[in-house]
């Protein structure tokens, strides 16, 4: 292990892949970190983690934790320590993530058009039409550029062998690229000369990314369509990234009732009057975006939007009906879907997933449920999850009784082995359980994925639990250069 004392009290851990050490050697991606490291006395090291804290205080980074009881918003963890990806791992992640991603967009346009892959078998109708997310309402609804997925947040776990898995898509209103950002603009604070000597790829490209990707949408002829960002409002867990990203791309931030639809056309209210909507990109849910198409209480969306999109007069960006693909059944079928849309093997395995409406898997989970994850297929957040490892009998015994009374609802999957990283914590190194989420933006001219993404990290020790609302974390995530 290395001189360094910092790095000389880490504990290996058997059967668990580090992201920097190797049988206690430092891996060639962090090397010249760890070089930086040796430089930085322990007092040094700390107050580098409170001057982190104090910036995202003083700058207002926050999330909402629903059921915390503790007030609304929260100071987003932070740890100081990055972690490193090496350039060849990078464009792996890259290509598979594009790939899957190809894939779903069509399965998408498929599912609300001919439906060739219910009908030739390779994924079951009944699974998509009994989808809470599944939408009838967008039913033969042309799409511009037929994109549907054009922000997407992938999750990616790396198991004890070192191989990345994809844990879930999302494709609905993904959040956490604020975090990347911030978290990039902190470590440029903290660490002023580490990411150019290191060869980092940059981020701060991907506002820009996605306001040219919405500003394509527009079918208006004009050199500078509006476009808006609709956030559910200040008490939404993420109002913080709608505010950030609205300010980032130099656009309005508008809720529900600063719209309306007039003649099949959509306007924001303005000081001046009213002015024409072309691009929406939208942070509320499906069910509440139009009270006449959907959730008739909804005082989040905007009367008659539904309309206006089908008839091609606004573009949504995500489009609606999305949630059918990140159903977490539905994701046992997109190995299946790259295959039979792109005639390619998967370049990133999905995990092992039982569905339990099959009658032999629910047997088989039911026996070993303390070696499985079971997850609801439409929650998210780390919410409706049990863990069977921390799971006590009585828990065990009231999910086996919800599955039996609607299997549909839920899937199963063995407990990975989440890769750990150094987090600095207490004074000290420890290692903690992580996950990468990348953010693909899609366009009429492809994909773009800006190098790096969300880590969250589970701060509990021995949590596997990564989510922000469970008591997770994040990092800096460094990709470097050729």
């Amino acid at each position: 292990m290395p001189t360094n004392p910092l790095l000389r009290s880490y504990p290996e851990q058997p059967q668990v892949w580090d992201e920097m050490f190797r049988s206690g050697d430092v891996r060639p991606e962090y090397q010249a970190f760890v070089a930086a490291l040796a430089d930085l006395a322990g007092a040094e090291m700390t107050r580098k983690d409170e001057l982190a804290k104090k910036l995202f205080m003083s700058q207002g980074i926050t999330f909402t934790v629903y059921s915390s009881g503790e007030g609304i918003e929260k100071i987003f963890p932070f740890d100081v320590i990055p972690r490193i990806i090496s350039n060849s791992e990078w464009l792996r992640i890259e290509a598979g993530i594009k790939q899957r991603l190809k894939a779903l967009n069509i399965f998408l346009k498929d599912i609300y058009h001919q439906q060739f892959i219910l009908k030739d078998g390779v994924v079951p109708a009944a699974l998509v039409y009994s989808c809470p997310q599944f939408l009838r309402e967008m039913m033969n609804v042309a799409v511009p550029h037929d994109v549907y997925t054009h922000i997407a947040g992938v999750d990616l776990i790396r198991d004890h062998d070192g191989e990345f898995y994809v844990l879930e898509d999302n494709l609905r209103t993904p959040s956490g690229v604020s975090y990347m950002l911030e978290n990039r603009s902190i470590t440029y604070r903290i660490f002023p000369d580490l990411l150019p000597k290191s060869n980092v790829l940059p981020v701060k490209d991907y506002p820009d990314l996605l306001y040219r990707n919405l500003q394509a949408l527009a079918d208006r002829q004009t050199s500078d369509p509006t476009v808006i960002l609709l956030s559910p409002g200040i008490y939404n867990s993420a109002y913080f990234e709608h505010s950030t990203l609205a300010r980032l791309m130099g656009i309005q931030l508008v809720e529900g009732r600063d719209l309306i639809v007039h003649n099949h056309f959509v306007y924001m209210k303005t000081t001046k009057g009213l002015e024409k909507v072309d691009v929406i990109y939208r942070r509320v849910d499906d069910e509440f975006l139009d009270p006449l198409a959907f959730h008739p209480d909804s005082a989040l969306g905007v009367p008659g939007l539904y309309w206006a999109y089908r008839k091609g007069n606004v573009a949504i960006a995500n489009a609606m009906g999305n949630g059918v693909a990140d159903d977490k059944a539905v994701y046992c079928y997109v190995p299946d879907m790259i295959r039979y849309y792109l005639n390619e093997e998967p370049i990133l395995k999905n995990v092992p997933t039982y569905q339990l409406e099959n009658a032999e898997h629910r047997e088989l989970v039911f026996k070993d449920m303390d070696k499985m994850v079971v997850k609801r297929t439409n929650e998210s957040g780390g919410y409706g999850m049990l863990i069977g490892s921390a799971a006590t009998e009585q828990e065990m015994a009231a999910f086996r009784e919800a599955i039996t009374a609607d299997p549909r609802s839920f899937i199963a999957q063995p407990i990975i082995s989440l890769s750990s990283t150094p987090c600095y914590i207490d004074g000290k190194l420890q290692p903690r359980r992580i996950d990468l989420r990348p953010f693909a933006l899609c366009g009429p001219d492809g994909i773009d994925i800006v190098p790096g993404g969300l880590t969250r990290v589970a701060l509990r020790e021995g949590s596997l639990i990564v989510n922000s609302s469970q008591g997770g974390g994040s990092k800096d995530t460094w990709v470097l250069g050729n």
